[in-house]
C-alpha cells in the first residue's frame, strides 16, 4: 500500500538550529519539578511559588531586592584578581579568571555597594557563585574589608551576603589569609559598635563559614540553604555515621543555635531594616 504522501525532494526537513524552540530562560524548573515562568518567578523575588523553592540568585537581584529603586553606589568595581603563584591544575588560573569575567561579567566573586534601604544608609557585600564557586580570595577579602571600612567611616550597618563553596585554593596561603583579614576587620566594626548582618544563603560553606560568614552580631539565613564547613559527603567519611536528616540546612543549622532566625527572601529587606532600627533605637520603619 503507498503512502498518500511523498516527498519528492530530498533534504527539505528543517535542520534541527533552525527549529524555532521555545526561547531559553522562559520557564524554569524548580528540584521538586515545579515549573514557573522566569518573569513569574523574578516578580516573586525569585522563589517558585508552589514549592517555595529559593533560587540562587546574585548580586545583581539582592541589590534590586534589598536597595530603595535599585539605586547605589558600587564600591571598587574595578578590583581585580592576579596570579602570583602562577597556579595551573587542568588549566592556568589566569585563564580561569579571564572566562570567569567573560562568561559573569563580573571582575570577581564578590560586589560591594553603598546605597538606602527603607530610606537609611546601608553598606551591602554580596557574594556571586556564578564566579569561580563564589570562591573566596584574596580580591573577595580586599573588596570586603573595603567595604567594611566604608561602613566604620560613615557609622552606617554592613550586611554580608555569604554564597561560596569556600577558599579559593589556585591563591593557596593569600587566599586562606583572607579568613583573617575580614575577622578583624569585623573586630573593628563590632569595637565601633556598628551593627553587622551576616545573611548566609545556600551554599555557605568553606573558608567563609569560618570566617565571616558566622560573625555577624545577628546570623540569618534563607529557608533550606546549605549551611556548614566541609559538605555532607565529606563529613560522613569522616566520621563514618549516617548524618540526620536534614544535615547542614539552614532549619538544622538554626536548631542546633548557629542562626538568629531564617526569613523569607519576600521579607528580607523588612527583617533586615526591622533589627537594624531596633539595635540603634530608631525609630521602627513600615
Amino acid at each position: 500500500m503507498s503512502s498518500w504522501f511523498k516527498r519528492k525532494e530530498k533534504g527539505i526537513q528543517t535542520a534541527t538550529e533552525e527549529k524555532k524552540d521555545t526561547p531559553k530562560g522562559l520557564w524554569y524548573k524548580s528540584p521538586t519539578g515545579k515549573i514557573v515562568e522566569s518573569e513569574d518567578l523574578a516578580k516573586n523575588f525569585y522563589v517558585s511559588p508552589e514549592d517555595d523553592y529559593h533560587v540562587r540568585i546574585g548580586s545583581k537581584e539582592y541589590f534590586q531586592i534589598l536597595f530603595d529603586d535599585n539605586k547605589f553606589k558600587e564600591l571598587d568595581e574595578k578590583l581585580s584578581a592576579k596570579d602570583p603563584l602562577k597556579f595551573v591544575d587542568t588549566k592556568k588560573y589566569s585563564e580561569r579568571l579571564k572566562a570567569a569575567q567573560q562568561k559573569t561579567g563580573l571582575k570577581d566573586a564578590v560586589r560591594t555597594a553603598v546605597g538606602k534601604s527603607n530610606g537609611r544608609e546601608l553598606v551591602i557585600a554580596c557574594m556571586d557563585f556564578s564566579f569561580i564557586g563564589g570562591s573566596m580570595g584574596s580580591v573577595v577579602g580586599e573588596k570586603i574589608s573595603r567595604a567594611i571600612d566604608v561602613a566604620k567611616k560613615k557609622k552606617i550597618p554592613f550586611l554580608m551576603i555569604s554564597k561560596s563553596g569556600g577558599a579559593r585554593m589556585m591563591e593557596a596561603a593569600l587566599s586562606l589569609m583572607q579568613l583573617a583579614k575580614t575577622s578583624a576587620k569585623l573586630a573593628q566594626l563590632a569595637e565601633a559598635k556598628i551593627p553587622y548582618i551576616s545573611l548566609c544563603t545556600d551554599p555557605t560553606t568553606g573558608g567563609t563559614t569560618a570566617s565571616y560568614a558566622m560573625l555577624g552580631d545577628i546570623n540569618i539565613a534563607e529557608p533550606g540553604a546549605l549551611i556548614g564547613f566541609a559538605g555532607p559527603r565529606v563529613v560522613k567519611d569522616t566520621v563514618g555515621k549516617d548524618l540526620p536528616e536534614g544535615f547542614q540546612t539552614s532549619e538544622f543549622v538554626k536548631e542546633h543555635g548557629f542562626l538568629d532566625f531564617i526569613t523569607h527572601r519576600k521579607e528580607l529587606k523588612k527583617k533586615i531594616n526591622l533589627y537594624i532600627d531596633l539595635i540603634t533605637n530608631q525609630p521602627i520603619r513600615s
